[in-house]
């Protein structure tokens, strides 16, 4: 059955807090979304089990760490890293402006995608509702 096309407009969104994810558009296969992380904002150690994820720069800086704490690489503007699904990584934003980062997943849909956490979750991340994490 054909789809149809989705077209989307992104604006760097107002917000309280330490980050905000937005969905721009999806489909049954893929998802692309914005992070915008502010304040030095970084997530837990954790690794999907069905994404594989593409990050993009667009804003300020980020570094992402695998196992272990071991930095994979610090990445600004126009740079980035794909993550394949199982690989264990966490990220913080760079001090300076805020984080805004272009995150395009694709789906292995021959298992069931989750969030594992691996570290015990941030507690801004409980606050304000991450997806996948809980308390």
């Amino acid at each position: 059955m054909a789809q149809e096309a989705k077209i989307f407009k992104y604006q760097t969104p107002e917000f309280e807090g330490v980050k905000k994810s937005m969905i721009v558009c999806n489909s049954d296969l893929m998802k692309v979304m914005v992070q915008v992380v502010k304040d030095g904002g970084e997530n837990n150690l954790h690794t999907h089990t069905g994404d594989d994820a593409f990050w993009y720069v667009m804003n300020g800086a980020v570094k992402f760490y695998g196992e272990g704490d071991t930095l994979i690489g610090e990445f600004k503007k126009g740079e980035g890293i794909l993550i394949p699904r199982g690989f264990k990584y966490w990220f913080e934003s760079c001090p300076g402006e805020p984080l805004e980062i272009l995150r395009v997943t694709a789906k292995d849909q021959t298992v069931e995608n989750k969030r594992v956490n691996l570290t015990a979750p941030k507690q801004w991340m409980i606050d304000q509702g991450t997806p996948g994490v809980q308390a």
